[in-house]
């Protein structure tokens, strides 16, 4: 497995298609507002910006997950695997940070997809989230392995795919992407980095804000 280093270079070139000065602009958490990422597409005098795309997976709790999931609320979506030997445990240390500035506020969820469903049972996915204490904002998600490698790669911005040369037999990003309630990419920050988590906890913030206005 690469080095975070990696992962945070990937990330920010699989923004490369993002228009850059708006990557750039959300650096620092004190604007007011935070930028759109992704490829808007521009018909006739209306511009539309990019979404997540549609999705349905299954949580620790055997629910369906979808995009309605989110409604009028804020998220923060990753991409780990149980077994993972390298990043995953520090993604979900610093996960669980931003979690407990915000678990007591509905508005706020959070979304991590396992991108070894094989492997991560429902039942494994309900025992790793009930030895972390969690709410149920927080779901881990399972579904079909190329549903989920399919949206990290063209709706996140992160790279996931299977690599039997690579610790764990995976390769994947490290980052934490930023969601609003209309399902626009409104911040990526690298997971593996305790500043950028401090980042990610006021951008949250600003977002709160924007969906209270």
């Amino acid at each position: 497995m690469k080095n975070s280093a990696y992962f945070t270079v990937k990330l920010i070139c699989n923004c490369a298609a993002v228009f850059l000065f708006l990557l750039f602009s959300s650096c620092t958490s004190t604007e007011t507002k935070l930028p759109y990422l992704g490829n808007p597409v521009v018909k006739e005098s209306e511009t539309i910006l990019p979404k997540i795309a549609e999705f349905k997976f299954t949580n620790q709790d055997h629910a369906t997950i979808t995009n309605k999931t989110f409604e009028n609320k804020i998220y923060v979506a990753d991409f780990i695997f149980l077994s993972c030997p390298t990043i995953c445990p520090k993604m979900t240390s610093e996960m669980k940070s931003v979690y407990e500035m915000y678990k007591g506020n509905s508005k706020v969820a959070f979304l991590s997809h396992t991108i070894d469903p094989e492997n991560d049972t429902i039942e494994k996915l309900k025992l790793y989230a009930q030895s972390m204490n969690l709410n149920s904002n927080w779901h881990f998600v399972t579904g079909n392995k190329k549903d989920i490698l399919e949206i990290a790669e063209k709706s996140y911005f992160t790279t996931a795919y299977s690599d039997a040369n690579e610790p764990g037999g995976f390769v994947h990003g490290g980052g934490f992407v930023l969601v609003d309630d209309k399902g626009h990419i409104r911040g990526v920050y690298d997971g593996t980095n305790s500043t950028e988590t401090k980042r990610l906890i006021a951008d949250i913030k600003i977002l709160l804000k924007e969906l209270k206005a």
